[in-house]
This record gives C-alpha cells, structure tokens and sequence, in this order.
C-alpha cells in the first residue's frame, strides 16, 4: 500500500505518525553526512600530521568523490530491482565501515582506505534515501522532504566546523569519525524499523545490464580522481584535465538520461541544470573565504561568515520551495533561482575586482544559497516526478552524478585558472565570472524542465 496511491491524503504533512520515524531517521542521516563532510574540513590538517601523511592529503579527500560516484550507480541500479531497504542498509554498512576504518587509522594509507570505503557507502547512501522518499510519501509532499533534507546541511554548515576542532583539541580527532558511525548507526535503525515489512518493491523491475553500469561509473570515478588531482601535476594539468574530462564524458554518457548534454526537454533538463548549477556554486564557494582571508585580514572563523548566511538563506529558500513550488512553477522558480545564483556571483566578482567593503561580499554570497534552495530541492521533486517505479534509481543515481561530476570539473577548471591568473590580480574576478557563466548556462535546460507527475498530488 505505496502512499502515492492515496492523493486524497492532502492534510498529511512529513511528520505525520505514519512517517515520522523515516522522516527523523532519514534527516539525521543527511545531518550526520553533512556534519562529517565539514568536520573532516576542519580537522584534516590535524590527522594529517598526526599521521605524517601530507603526500597523502589530497587523496584523502579525492577518493570519497571518486568513488561515490560507483556507490551511487551500484545502488541505483539494485534499487530498480527491488525495494530500497536491502540497498539502503549495504550503502550505510560501507558508509559505517569506512568512518571505523579512518578512525581506527594508524598510518595515512589505511585512513585513506578508509575514505574509498566511505566514498561508495556516501554515493549509495544519497540514491537509496531518493528512492525511499519516492515510495513511501505521496508526491504533493516530495518537496517537504527535500526542504527537510537541505536544512538539515544548515546546522553543519554553522557549528559543524567549531564542533570538529573542538572535539579534535578536547578529545581526539578519531571521534570526528568514530562519533559519526554511532550516530549514522543509531539513525539507520529509525528509518530500517519502519520500513521493515512495507510493501516497497518496484512491480516492474528494471533488468538492464549492471556490470556495464558499473563499469562506466568506475571511469567516471577514475576521472574525478584525476580531476581532483590536476594540481599536483605542475604543468602537465591541463592535460591531465583535458583526459580526466574525456574520461568522465565518455564513462557519463551511459549514465544518465538520453539527451541530458544536448538539453533535451524534461529530465535530460533537470540533470545537466543540476550539474552546471552545483558547477558555480561549489566551484566559487571555496573562494569566498580565501578572498575574505586573503583580501581583508578576516580570521579563518570571521572568513565562514560568507557560507553561514548563504546556509541560511538554502533553508529559507527550500522551505519556499517546499510550501509554495507548484504555485510558483518550474520557469519561474529556474528565473528566481539562477538570477539570484547570478546576482552572488557578480557581487563577489566586483568586490575582489574594486576592493567593495567585505560586507558586499558577505550579504551578496547569501543570496547565492537563496536561489540554490529554491532550485536544488525542486529538481530533486522533478527527478521523481518523472521516474517510474522501475527507473527511479538509475534518474536519482543520475542527479547525484551529475551533481559531483559539475562540481570537480568546475573547481579543477577554476583552481587552475585562479593558479595561472594567480600574479595578475584579477584571479579572484576571474574565478567568479566563470561562474557567472555557468549560472546563465543553467537557463537553457531550467527553462525546458517541463512538467512531471510533480503536481498531481498537489493539495
């Protein structure tokens, strides 16, 4: 008895008895990857004295990316074969396994082992909870969900960084890790107990090919990797850019919707638009506190205000999402969306090329959660909106892979441009017009998004 089947259950909301367990389960899950993200930021240069492993650092964060990616398509895959909730535990189990791995450490080597293992317990973790949310809530609160799951990367993005340092100066950086993998655990068990005896496998299983699949994603992997790495290669890294990226086009194809690089109506629209606006707001973000920092003085703490309020704002603007996003429309939320992604992006481009006040900067960066959060969750909505029972890991696997594949390939284009414009002071400028650029391309797939079955529940 899947809950879209009863449209007439408009007064339910996520919180709902009927859904409260894997609503809380599921946000804590999402709250406790993010907290982990921004904490090994945070403490990573700790570990990596620690463990005399600065040859190793860029690996350990590369390799989670890398391999999410073969995680994201190895359980999109399985949950088109069945229901999510076998998937869903094996991606939290590698998830789980790779947080010990790294927390129990004794040299760089093993910790980096550690993150690969993370890497395809993150991918798959991400695609299985997609898939959840598509066969247990009714469509008309889709949207809910996902504002849920953007505001639960707010509170992370606040203290998750202070709370790492502290707890690697009070107690022990391992605890960053070793924490996380209780927490994970205890909340992987809300949403299991629930979802334990629901009805939730697909009635027309998906029987397209796996290994190909994987295959494919293990190139793409491979590029990212490289992608990730260009730096290091001194003046070879345009070419090993040029050859991460023919990787990844040529690994990607496969894995997402026919149509998605030539825009083609629909879902092909809603994975490149996802792509290309994770590409400029991940690739610029990493430079608002570097300029802060580098530009005026700001202390490394004073340097987050920049992404604090941008965090504000994503929630903000997912919840407005969430409530009013079959009101305002696709058109209209892509229009919202990217003129205020475009509007950040310019004022942090004006304020490096004329030396604004920094609060310029500051103010004009939220507006740049603003707009994601109101695009971000909506495409999500739309990816479901289009799935059927029998695709809807392989179009979530697909989001998520567009999601890292614009976001490592935008900050390898802009690290090296910020490196070769480095002596010339306008790096900085540079860096946030690029993503101007990128934003303004979102519009052509934000404005043939189309429509799915994303309003047929809607109350």
């Amino acid at each position: 008895m899947a809950p879209e089947h009863h449209p007439a259950n408009t007064a339910e909301w996520i919180w709902h008895p009927r859904y409260v367990w894997v609503t809380a389960g599921a946000v804590a899950m999402i709250f406790l990857a993010a907290t982990q993200a921004l904490a090994v930021t945070t403490v990573m240069p700790v570990v990596s004295a620690d463990l005399d492993g600065a040859s190793l650092y860029a690996v350990a964060f590369a390799g989670t990316l890398a391999t999410s990616v073969i995680g994201m398509v190895a359980v999109g895959a399985w949950c088109d074969r069945t229901d999510p909730v076998l998937p869903l535990a094996s991606a939290v189990a590698l998830f789980v396994a790779g947080l010990v791995i790294a927390g129990i450490a004794t040299d760089m080597g093993f910790l980096v082992v550690g993150r690969l293992v993370q890497g395809l317990g993150t991918g798959g973790q991400t695609v299985a909870l997609y898939v959840v949310v598509a066969r247990v809530y009714p469509s008309h609160l889709h949207g809910r969900v996902f504002a849920a799951f953007s505001a639960a990367w707010v509170v992370p993005s606040i203290v998750g960084p202070v709370m790492a340092g502290a707890v690697a100066e009070y107690l022990h950086w391992r605890w960053v890790f070793l924490g996380v993998a209780v927490l994970t655990a205890v909340a992987f068990t809300m949403v299991y107990l629930r979802l334990r005896g629901l009805p939730l496998r697909t009635d027309s299983p998906s029987r397209a090919p796996v290994l190909g699949r994987l295959a494919w994603a293990s190139l793409v992997a491979v590029g990212a990797l490289g992608l990730s790495l260009a730096g290091e290669a001194g003046p070879a890294a345009p070419v090993v850019v040029a050859a991460a990226l023919l990787l990844i086009a040529i690994g990607a194809r496969p894995l997402l919707p026919r149509g998605t690089l030539r825009a083609a109506r629909g879902l092909p629209s809603v994975i490149l638009m996802r792509g290309l606006i994770a590409g400029a707001l991940f690739g610029a973000e990493i430079y608002v506190p570097y300029l802060l920092i580098e530009d005026y003085a700001f202390s490394s703490t004073w340097a987050g205000l920049g992404l604090t309020s941008a965090a504000l704002l994503w929630a903000l603007g997912a919840e407005l999402q969430g409530r009013y996003g079959d009101r305002l429309g696709n058109a209209r939320i892509t229009l919202l969306g990217t003129a205020q992604l475009v509007a950040a992006t310019l004022a942090a481009a004006a304020t490096a090329a004329f030396g604004l006040p920094p609060a310029v900067l500051i103010v004009g960066w939220a507006l740049a959660g603003g707009g994601m959060g109101l695009m971000y969750p909506r495409l999500t909505v739309l990816t479901l909106a289009y799935s059927s029972s029998a695709d809807q890991g392989f179009n979530s696997s697909a989001l998520s892979i567009s999601d890292s594949i614009g976001a490592s390939a935008s900050i390898a284009a802009m690290g090296l441009t910020f490196v070769a414009l480095s002596s010339t002071g306008a790096a900085f400028p540079v860096v946030f017009l690029v993503a101007t650029a990128l934003a303004l391309l979102a519009l052509v797939p934000g404005l043939r998004l189309g429509h799915a079955r994303e309003r047929a529940d809607a109350g």
